[in-house]
């Protein structure tokens, strides 16, 4: 497999990193060097990490996930994308409380957004070309756009504030939807 295919593999499945990202970055707009490191590593990790275990794994655990990956996905990002507008609509205009780029919230993030490279990683495993390389760039691109959704997504909440939160939170319940109905149908 050739790097143009697999760089165009990796963007396609970091553009719901970019997207969270995006979001993220809309209600957190005064993050440190060290919350804008955690996220797009994690997200990165994720997704490297989650096509190599495709990869490795075959069909054998693909078919049991295949039936209700997408329902996962999309719950978890709806709960995230539904909490964020609610506190959208609160009067308050408060400070992030807790950090999204630590434990439970990470994880959660991380899991929803590379539950598609699994299946990913097991279509790499009939093509030809190194899966550790391929791994290598879907992370490195999946962290890259992930970095550039949050410093993006910090300006825009600076200047539009509980606006670019609903927003975020429409997204993800977008991207949720959107894996949701590409399964479905």
């Amino acid at each position: 497999m050739d790097f143009i295919t697999i760089f165009l593999i990796a963007l396609g499945l970091a553009m719901d990193c970019f997207a969270v990202s995006l979001g993220i970055g809309c209600k957190s707009c005064d993050c440190s060097d060290r919350y804008r490191f955690r996220l797009p590593f994690h997200f990165g990790l994720f997704q490297g990490g989650m096509a190599l275990i495709g990869w490795a794994l075959g069909s054998t655990i693909v078919e049991y996930i295949a039936k209700f990956d997408h329902w996962i996905a999309f719950g978890l990002l709806a709960f995230v994308g539904v909490k964020m507008i609610v506190e959208s609509f609160s009067g308050e205009q408060k400070k992030q409380v807790g950090d999204p780029s630590r434990g439970g919230f990470l994880i959660m993030l991380s899991i929803a957004t590379s539950i598609d490279a699994l299946a990913v990683g097991l279509s790499l495993a009939f093509m030809e070309g190194s899966i550790w390389i391929s791994s290598l760039v879907i992370a490195l691109v999946s962290a890259g756009l992930a970095l550039l959704g949050l410093l993006l997504g910090g300006k825009l909440g600076e200047k539009f504030g509980k606006r670019m939160e609903l927003l975020g939170g429409l997204i993800l319940i977008g991207i949720g939807l959107r894996i949701l109905l590409s399964h479905i149908l």
